[in-house]
């Protein structure tokens, strides 16, 4: 699910419509392969399909980055490529040159891809005239894997042949998941699609047509996601480790069938307090929780901060007094969703997140404007109900509803094996970095993840080797906020390619503060290895990163 929040047009339209798709300035994909692709779609065994890429394009480490090749583009036609490729159940449906101002020129090739239950899905791949030597596949969106063209445009800038894929999801069905049910029924073959196998059927088209076309053999492999799509990154680790060199996961969409029914607690708490929180109200409380536990307008460990809401009863806003009754719903939001017993099930919002631009959206104060992710996921995929209101949601229905994802979708979306140990023998690495105040994904999760897979593997030290993790204080859903994210468009990729192509693990990443009204950098900062973080270093300029230190938290 690549949740990416599409801040202007949530400003625009004042609605909580997050549309989950990579941002330009966000964040946040061999030789002709055998016919393995073939496996994808409706399911086949992960390690024969990872076998067969790697058999075709063997992983290299530490050697020099490659060289740009340039091609006429003669090849650049649907007769050489079918001609050339050897992939079961894929067609090329047409390839053609083009050159758009600010581009470069590329070969813009469309494959259709069939599964074993006669499912299609469209594979689109990006082929620069000028190459250097690598692959990406880049990721999805809120109910969709793509294909996303601004995510591939930066791709091809930086020489990258590069590919994504719809899973077969129609673009029409992105918010509303429609296509999850086929005649009342759970639509499985477009399902798995989705889930896990759509990306990896892109990545081994992707990489046969790339060897097919450039005269030069493809060298390094790379993914590059946020939120959906850093979710699908860590499915190709987990299910088809040798799949790529390396893979960028932002704002990871796992622990799916936890955190996605979660969304729905701060409206479910609204809802059954009668107590809708005016936007100005929720930004009163954001605003105090960074005053008590921030330093220079970020907090750096806000599952750290136990500020309570209750200290601004009283307060007068331009939208009202705040009462002892908001400040409990905002706890109690904050505290995220428990069972009957008391029992926590996921994490809620951390302090001085926003919630009127994200899951705590508000009409006026009057009714909720619930994120429709989580809507569609408990009414459609839960209930089977498209039409479901979720008004009637009721803690006990939450609670059913919430284990009810756990048991029956886990090992289909959950995307939290902590054991990546084909992926790590294989000679991969994965970036893995989120955004502290992330207003769709809860942070907490993708720590707790990292943790268990350091629990799994070993310990810290083996786990760094091969995976890292860097939080963003005070960064948004896959995007920077108050604080720093990864600087883009060439970060973390450009780390993680100097990691996997010379061996120079990153210690920190690049991070900047981007105004979204002007696209300009206003502040920098270094994103550090977890469990530090940035701290000033008591000299130099505020808005520099130089002027900072890592330390432990």
């Amino acid at each position: 699910m690549r949740l990416i929040f599409f801040k202007n047009h949530v400003q625009a339209t004042s609605k909580p419509v997050i549309a989950w798709l990579a941002l330009l300035v966000l964040l946040g994909a061999v030789g002709p392969v055998i016919a393995a692709c073939g496996n994808g779609g409706a399911g086949g065994h992960p390690a024969a399909r990872s076998a067969s890429s790697r058999q075709t394009v063997p992983k290299r480490q530490g050697v020099r980055s490659p060289a740009t090749i340039t091609v006429s583009g003669a090849r650049c036609n649907v007769g050489f490529l079918r001609s050339s490729l050897h992939l079961s159940g894929v067609r090329v449906d047409s390839a053609t040159m083009k050159a758009k101002p600010g581009s470069p020129s590329y070969c813009d090739v469309n494959l259709t891809k069939t599964d074993r239950t006669g499912t299609p899905s469209h594979i689109v791949i990006w082929l620069p005239r000028s190459w250097n030597g690598r692959f990406q596949g880049v990721g999805g969106a809120i109910y969709a894997c793509g294909p996303f063209y601004y995510e591939m445009s930066p791709a091809i800038q930086r020489g990258y042949a590069v590919a994504a894929t719809d899973c077969g999801v129609s673009p029409a069905d992105r918010e509303t998941a429609s296509w999850a049910l086929k005649g009342g029924k759970l639509n499985w073959p477009v399902i798995r699609d989705y889930a896990y196998a759509g990306i990896h059927d892109m990545t081994v088209a992707g990489k046969a047509v790339t060897s097919a076309y450039y005269p030069a053999p493809l060298r390094f492999s790379y993914f590059n996601g946020c939120s959906t799509g850093g979710r699908e990154g860590l499915v190709e680790a987990q299910r088809y480790p040798a799949d790529y060199n390396g893979i960028v996961s932002g704002a990871p969409a796992i622990n799916w069938t936890r955190f996605i029914p979660a969304e729905i607690w701060p409206q479910l708490v609204m809802n059954r307090s009668r107590d809708f929180l005016p936007a100005c109200k929720e930004a009163a409380f954001a605003s105090a929780a960074v005053h008590a536990c921030g330093t220079r307008g970020v907090i750096a460990n806000p599952s750290a901060c136990q500020w309570n809401a209750g200290k601004l009863a009283g307060v007068r806003t331009p939208c009202g007094v705040i009462t002892q009754q908001d400040a409990d719903v905002m706890n109690k939001i904050w505290q995220g969703p428990r069972d009957a017993s008391g029992k926590r099930l996921w994490y809620g919002a951390e302090r001085g997140t926003s919630l009127s631009a994200g899951l705590g959206a508000t009409i006026a104060g009057m009714d909720g404007q619930p994120f429709p992710i989580p809507v569609s996921w408990l009414g459609t995929w839960l209930q089977r109900n498209p039409s479901w209101d979720w008004h009637t949601l009721t803690y006990a229905k939450f609670d059913q509803l919430f284990r009810q994802s756990v048991s029956e979708f886990s090992g289909t979306f959950a995307a939290n094996n902590p054991d990546l140990s084909a992926f790590r023998k294989d000679g991969s690495k994965i970036i893995i970095w989120h955004g502290l105040s992330d207003q769709l994904i809860f942070p907490q999760g993708t720590v707790k993840y990292y943790q268990r897979m350091q629990r799994a593997m070993g310990g810290a030290r083996r786990v760094t080797s091969f995976a890292r993790l860097f939080l963003a204080p005070g960064a948004e859903h896959c995007a920077s906020g108050a604080g720093a994210a990864p600087a883009m468009p060439g970060q973390p990729l450009d780390s993680l390619t100097r990691w996997v192509e010379t061996g120079k693990a990153p210690t920190t990443i690049p991070g900047a503060v981007t105004d979204p009204a002007t696209n300009q950098v206003t502040q920098t900062r270094p994103l550090c290895l977890y469990p530090r973080t940035a701290r000033y270093a008591g000299h130099g300029s505020l808005a520099v990163a130089s002027s900072y230190v890592c330390e432990s938290r």
